[in-house]
């Protein structure tokens, strides 16, 4: 869970506390390495393949899945990075920063992007995400990759790439990082 995130959940400025850790970093590994291998075969190899990890939660996951796809097929994918708060359709309700700047190293027109974010929740990100990827090009294709599928949608997206599905309750918040995917909640 990004930073983000943790500031909007009441109680607002709560601290993350873990209940359950779900995966490790060996299981991340591994979902990683099955996930690259599927890129790959849905895109009959990295050429045309743009990774673009959305900020915060997603940037780390891009980077390791662009390493992994090095290792795969020998090329390093462009990679690039998606801030979408100001894309996002609950502006004006609560405040919403910048987190950290987009930086898209290609012209995405006719590229097949792959939007990569730790967490898919209710799906309105990924909306924003379409939203500003239209700014910098028309894609032939957007797939999009998580590690944590976790349920409750309020939009019809669904994710092409999945390391683990997850059902958890709506009260229940994931944090997914580098050293695995913990359920817990936010304490005051």
């Amino acid at each position: 869970m990004a930073e983000r995130e943790r500031r909007r959940t009441p109680p607002y400025g709560g601290v993350f506390v873990a209940r359950t850790r779900v995966m490790d970093a060996d299981d991340i590994g591994r979902a990683i390495w099955r996930m690259a291998h599927e890129i790959v075969e849905r895109n009959h190899g990295p050429d045309g393949v743009v990774l673009i990890g959305l900020q915060t939660g997603g940037v780390w996951l891009a980077e390791h899945l662009a390493g992994t796809l090095q290792e795969i097929e020998g090329e390093l994918p462009p990679l690039g990075t998606l801030d979408v708060a100001f894309h996002r359709d609950d502006i004006g309700l609560r405040p919403l920063l910048p987190e950290a700047p987009t930086h898209i190293p290609v012209n995405l027109d006719g590229q097949a992007v792959v939007l990569v974010d730790d967490v898919l929740f209710t799906g309105r990100t990924i909306r924003a995400a379409l939203d500003a990827l239209t700014t910098y090009g028309r894609p032939r294709a957007v797939q999009l990759a998580v590690m944590i599928d976790r349920g409750h949608r309020e939009l019809p997206i669904r994710p092409d790439f999945v390391g683990k599905n997850l059902p958890t309750r709506r009260d229940e918040m994931v944090d997914a990082h580098r050293e695995g995917v913990d359920i817990g909640r936010i304490v005051k």
